[in-house]
């Protein structure tokens, strides 16, 4: 085969999860996805799903692959007994527990995404509460790594933010040093580099190559900037069941909700609203979403002021646990009531905007988007007319940036 080189990327998501294999000019050569049969929280379905995409890769493909590497949702969180098997369910990211709000206050000096009661540190209390000391902590992506090299010692750092790592010291915080819970976290490398080599067992029961390296990724939301092959000056948007903004920075933006990442050797900063597509799915299906969409007008407003969070609690733009949805009034215009949702979550957009460049983050010249929602261009036009910039879509999947950095180890 001429490209005896190929990454394999893994995607786990907030529905679903999606693979993609790349070869070394970035080409997508093979794409597929599967929507969990319950939900995030079901660490079941996350495996159930991969080893079902796994198991649909052709063979010709599958022999090639020399390296894989995997993106989780960042801040969903598994307690796991120290050889790696999971205690009950995972608890999603869009999960806050305002009650450790004062214990988590006192962990951290400066506002950060770990420092809200929407980070991780909140939900590993919670965890702790429930199942003791004697556990580990593990994030989706990292879980998932661990179970294909079979040690779950590691921790990718990009996954590891919302529970306290300290990217720019290289270190947990300071305050970490004397928790009783300090051995529950992960040993943290950085993005790109190999975790292990794949496990003779799993090798065997997939039919992959024993040498295949499994290389520590990312976050789903870094993995879809990296799918965009973005400059400085853009800025990107993931329009998934959450919508999420990221922009490249000179330095780290401070702020609750706000996470810092390094990627490709630079800053990149941005939040995530816990509001996204996935409220549209709660009142239509894709089909009538379609065919509403092309009734609307973008360039006017639809004249009704809504919220549209699928739950109570918001991450970003506002760090606020407590806020409420307002999906009313509802009129009797299934267009109307699909315009005026659009024009929610396209303000959720824009404040996000806002926020990034009060807090220091140039204006982006253009936002790039890819996610489910991306595709919608209706909802694009009044996007744009909400925020004022320039949006040009972007179909690669997330997989399809998480598995370049699997490729860039075989460089």
């Amino acid at each position: 085969m001429r490209n005896s080189s190929l990454a394999l990327g893994i995607d786990l998501g907030t529905s679903g999860v999606r693979i993609a294999i790349i070869n070394t000019q970035k080409e997508i050569l093979h794409k597929s996805s599967m929507q969990y049969s319950v939900g995030i929280e079901r660490w079941e379905d996350w495996l159930d799903c991969s080893k079902a995409l796994i198991k649909k890769i052709p063979k010709v493909l599958k022999e090639n692959l020399a390296s894989c590497a995997i993106a989780g949702t960042s801040g969903t969180l598994l307690a796991c007994k120290p050889d790696g098997e999971p205690i009950g369910k995972a608890l999603p990211y869009f999960l806050s527990y305002p009650e450790y709000s004062n214990e988590i206050s006192k962990l951290f000096e400066t506002e950060c995404s770990a420092s809200s009661s929407s980070g991780s540190v909140a939900r590993a209390l919670k965890l702790l509460e429930s199942h003791g000391n004697e556990i580990i902590l593990r994030h989706q992506a990292d879980w998932l790594s661990g179970w294909l090299i079979n040690n779950w010692s590691w921790g990718e750092e990009s996954n590891n933010l919302r529970i306290g790592w300290d990217i720019s010291k290289n270190s947990w915080p300071e305050t970490f040093k004397s928790l009783k819970w300090l051995n529950c976290l992960p040993k943290i490398i950085s993005s790109g580099q190999i975790m292990g080599v794949i496990s003779a067992t799993k090798a065997n029961e997939f039919d992959l190559p024993h040498n295949l390296k499994v290389i520590a990724g990312t976050t789903d939301s870094n993995a879809g900037v990296l799918a965009t092959f973005p400059n400085k000056n853009d800025g990107i948007t993931i329009l998934g069941s959450t919508i999420v903004i990221k922009k490249f920075v000179k330095k780290p933006l401070l702020g609750k909700g706000i996470s810092n990442h390094k990627v490709l050797g630079s800053w990149l900063s941005g939040g995530a609203s816990n509001a996204g597509a996935a409220i549209l799915l709660d009142f239509f299906n894709l089909e009538y979403i379609e065919e509403l969409s092309n009734q609307i007008n973008p360039m006017k407003e639809s004249g009704i002021d809504l919220l549209p969070l699928s739950k109570k609690g918001e991450r970003f733009p506002i760090d606020d646990p407590n806020l409420l949805p307002n999906l009313n009034p509802r009129p009797v215009s299934d267009v109307l009531y699909l315009h005026a949702i659009f024009e929610g979550l396209a303000k959720i957009e824009a404040q996000g905007w806002a926020k990034l460049n009060e807090l220091g983050a140039d204006h982006p010249r253009q936002i790039i988007t890819i996610g489910g929602g991306a595709k919608n261009i209706t909802w694009k036009k009044i996007r744009e007319r909400e925020i004022g910039i320039p949006i040009k879509i972007c179909n690669r999947p997330p997989a399809a940036g998480v598995a370049s950095i699997a490729i860039n180890t075989l460089h």
